[in-house]
């Protein structure tokens, strides 16, 4: 799939790491670093602008290195970026651990996956099916 994209960072386009990784990692594209203090969210722009095919999203996800070893997560996860988007494509990133973390420009900092999806036409009706499950929701099945 061919995705139009333009580039306004100082990097390279995002690339696959290996030939059957489903995501691109996504870099900070900063004039100076940014320091998000612990709870802290900030917008992280990437200097990327794309269009994608219609039907399909761009889903901005966290990098689980970055979560596992510095507690930096992206805070709407997935967060999404829709086929008429034409913006910069930014990342709203939190800070969950309990010391300051410093984004350089350049770091890796989420990755996006390319997803299809399907819009719903809602058919509004009185009663659902019935099924096993039923309302059951919210760990319901219990402990394995």
């Amino acid at each position: 799939m061919k995705v139009q994209i333009i580039n306004k960072s100082k990097h390279a386009l995002p690339a696959y790491a290996t030939a059957q990784s489903a995501g691109v990692d996504l870099r900070a594209n900063l004039s100076e670093p940014v320091t998000l203090q612990p709870l802290e969210r900030k917008l992280i722009p990437t200097g990327l602008f794309m269009a994608l095919p219609a039907g399909y999203e761009a889903q901005v996800r966290p990098r689980s290195g970055l979560a596992l070893k510095k507690g930096i997560t992206v805070l709407n996860s997935p967060g999404t970026i829709d086929a008429d988007y034409r913006g910069e494509v930014c990342v709203i990133l939190i800070n969950l651990s309990a010391e300051p973390f410093v984004v350089e420009d350049g770091e890796r900092i989420a990755q996006i996956v390319i997803a299809r999806h399907e819009q719903a036409e809602w058919q509004e009706v009185e009663v659902l099916d019935d099924t096993e499950r039923g309302a059951g929701g919210f760990g319901h099945t219990g402990k394995k």
